[in-house]
């Protein structure tokens, strides 16, 4: 599939990226990296396409969305066409002023309070301070943050800041805006705010471009979309066939041939999708988690899971020695930290035997995905009580990234999944026989 809804048009466009690659070297030691950087030994590193060959044209005026699971390219791609990243290959023409929100604290002084950071930012975008002056009422009360505003940016909730970066991408008077799922980390008044702006800039032939996981977003918002999957344009269409395309992609029904539809048990462990390169693990090795794999519906290991399907979570467990009724458990929060879910056997009174030197079990959790979409940690753990003292026998930390992804968010962490009718009703007072 290599849809391609965009009309042939004489407009020059706000946006054009020409066959655009960007390579990275991937090392597996930090030694190797310096050998290659004093040119001695061999080579020791793998290749690493972000991005391979994509070309897409964004024209004045247009909404735009770029969606596709960790990794497809969409961060990488945004920030080429701003100037953070230089391509390795292909070359991107922008005609505007841009004004860009991408990931949390690009573009701030952690030390600098939230006054001089406007500042600091105005001045980087070609403002002069007297311009600046005249913008910062509307800065000031975009962002909503009180005196706070005169506290180092250092000291602001993700929330707090948000609200900032984003009054100062708006108020630069900007012909072209692009935002990098920042907007998650605000409140939905903030968001809802947020998106009344977009409406404004639309109306005003302003372009916007921006990455979400939030589907429902993508469909209201966006005049067109681009579907990216590991590095490669899938696709450019309207935001229903795009999004049809991406939900192929989750549940394995766009690229996996069969050869590539491997069991939990078949695949290698460097293989799982989402997997922390900086494990963070202790425990007294009594028992070890020694594989662990996030799959979807259809059993193929996944990163993104789309709301409302089903999912599982396994991992397979050594005993090194015994160990009385261990407990077996996963946990999931949020980027910045927050625990918003989890579970164990002694909690779904699922196993309560004990293992034996050498034994290896595999648990198995399967449910249902009713977390917002966003991004989000897995942690997994095996503890367990040994005459009444609570043992840690092994625990992973933020050990797998998921991204869940959403046609319909609701305000919080989860979906309540309410059921909702809308009637008439008798006016009030009236009388009925």
């Amino acid at each position: 599939m290599k849809e391609n809804c965009s009309e042939m048009r004489d407009e020059t466009p706000a946006i054009e990226v020409n066959n655009v690659v960007k390579v990275y070297k991937l090392y597996d030691r930090l030694r190797d990296r310096m050998k290659e950087a004093f040119g001695i030994g061999k080579k020791a590193y793998k290749l690493h396409y972000a991005l391979n060959g994509v070309s897409l044209k964004i024209y004045p005026g247009e909404t735009v969305g770029i969606i596709g699971t960790n990794g497809s390219g969409k961060s990488t791609i945004l920030k080429i066409i701003t100037g953070v990243l230089h391509p390795t290959s292909g070359e991107v023409r922008v005609n505007g002023r841009v004004s860009a929100l991408l990931e949390l604290g690009a573009g701030f002084n952690q030390e600098y309070n939230g006054i001089e950071n406007i500042y600091l930012n105005g001045t980087m975008m070609g403002f002069s301070e007297k311009e600046i002056d005249e913008r910062l009422p509307s800065i000031l009360e975009f962002a909503d943050i009180g005196d706070y505003v005169y506290q180092p940016v250092k000291t602001y909730s993700s929330g707090m800041f948000v609200r900032l970066a984003f009054a100062v991408a708006i108020n630069i008077d900007p012909e072209i805006l692009i935002v990098d799922e920042a907007l998650s980390v605000g409140d939905v008044f903030f968001q809802a705010k947020c998106y009344h702006k977009f409406e404004e800039f639309k109306e005003q032939g302003k372009t916007i471009v921006f990455v979400s996981h939030d589907l429902n977003s993508i469909s209201k918002y966006c005049d067109r979309v681009f579907l990216l999957n590991k590095g490669d344009l899938l696709g450019e269409g309207s935001p229903k066939e795009m999004i049809d395309a991406f939900k192929r992609v989750l549940v394995g029904q766009y690229e996996l041939s069969e050869s590539d539809r491997k069991s939990v048990s078949e695949t290698d462990q460097k293989s799982v999708p989402g997997l922390n390169p900086d494990i963070q693990e202790y425990g007294n090795g009594q028992a070890t988690i020694i594989e662990y794999r996030l799959t979807d519906a259809g059993g193929l290991p996944t990163m993104a899971i789309l709301k409302g399907s089903e999912f599982t979570m396994s991992m397979k467990v050594k005993f090194e020695e015994y160990v009385p009724e261990p407990i077996f458990a996963f946990s999931i929060k949020d980027v910045h930290g927050t625990e918003i879910t989890g579970t164990n056997t002694m909690l779904e009174r699922a196993y309560l035997e004990s293992g034996q030197p050498g034994q290896v079990k595999q648990i198995t959790f399967r449910q249902k995905m009713t977390l917002q979409g966003g991004e989000y940690l897995i942690s997994l753990g095996v503890t367990g009580y040994r005459k009444d003292v609570f043992e840690v026998y092994h625990r992973l930390y933020d050990v797998l990234n998921i991204t869940v992804v959403s046609d319909k968010n609701t305000v919080g962490f989860y979906d309540m999944e309410s059921v909702v009718t809308v009637t008439d009703a008798e006016p009030e007072g009236s009388e009925t026989e």
